[in-house]
């Protein structure tokens, strides 16, 4: 499928659209993009009419160098629903686009019908020397990418998986995971990103807002809750709260990393087709 464009909530949005059926929405995470998916669409599309989008700031949409919330990143996700005439869909958030899913649902729980919460955070972890922190090593990846692109890649993903998946990916570049990806696959959607330093502030700024732990029990659609053991980013202890305050769901825990929709995706896809078929 083709990428498309929308004008939505004052930019332009760059989304595709995969399958047919009932609408399921894909919303990316922090320094990500739409093709970050890789290992979900072709799944999901067999079953449903799958959009996978580029967050404002992100990938192919629209780069603002003005100040943004999540609030206005659920807004976006809601004028493309808009845009593209679909009254109701399922959401799939992954890591800040599970923030950005939380919004949408709380500000629009009528336009939301099942919710899939991926390393979901509620409030962050940290406080504002910790976000400085997290700021500052993501501009560092930044600089280290123009730099020497190979060893910043090497790096983040050491962060981003399991020891045990890393290593594979070190060890075997060649190896086609989950006959999905490969190393050199993964190193090109990394590299693809388009963000620059501005992105990076903007993003920091959007998320340190994040405080969604006291409007959890509003939400009243059925909830898929995914973490991972080995998440250093997302914990899982927070979607075993997050879990808890729901009304309607379900907590499921994979043994990989914060990247576990890439590390787990036979089961992760699973877990999910399941979920909003039955």
């Amino acid at each position: 499928m083709t990428e498309s464009y929308a004008t939505v909530n004052g930019i332009k949005m760059c989304y595709e659209i995969h399958g047919e059926g009932y609408p399921v929405v894909l919303i990316h995470g922090f320094g990500l993009h739409k093709e970050f998916w890789i290992a979900q669409i072709s799944e999901l599309a067999k079953h449903f009419k799958v959009i996978s989008l580029d967050n404002r700031g992100s990938g192919k949409s629209d780069h603002p160098k003005e100040p943004y919330k999540l609030e206005t990143l659920a807004d976006d996700v809601k004028c493309l629903l808009d845009a593209l005439g679909i009254q109701k869909a399922h959401i799939i958030g992954w890591a800040t686009g599970a923030m950005i899913a939380q919004y949408l649902v709380i500000q629009y729980p009528l336009r939301v019908n099942k919710l899939v919460l991926i390393a979901a955070l509620t409030k962050l972890p940290v406080d504002k020397s910790g976000l400085e922190m997290f700021k500052n090593s993501q501009l560092a990846f930044y600089k280290e990418k123009l730099k020497d692109p190979e060893n910043a890649f090497f790096k983040k993903m050491k962060q981003r998986f399991s020891r045990k998946f890393y290593k594979q990916l070190v060890q075997e570049p060649e190896e086609k995971f989950h006959g999905i990806f490969t190393t050199s696959d993964l190193m090109d959607l990394v590299f693809k990103d388009s963000s620059q330093p501005y992105d990076i502030e903007n993003r920091i700024n959007a998320i340190a807002g994040l405080n969604t732990i006291d409007q959890i029990h509003e939400i009243q659609n059925e909830v898929l809750v995914l973490a991972a053991e080995k998440d250093r980013i997302s914990p899982k202890s927070v979607s075993i709260e997050l879990n808890n305050k729901l009304k309607r769901s379900k907590l499921i825990v994979f043994d990989g990393g914060h990247y576990f929709p890439l590390e787990n995706a036979p089961e992760v896809n699973k877990y999910i087709i399941d979920f909003l078929i039955n």
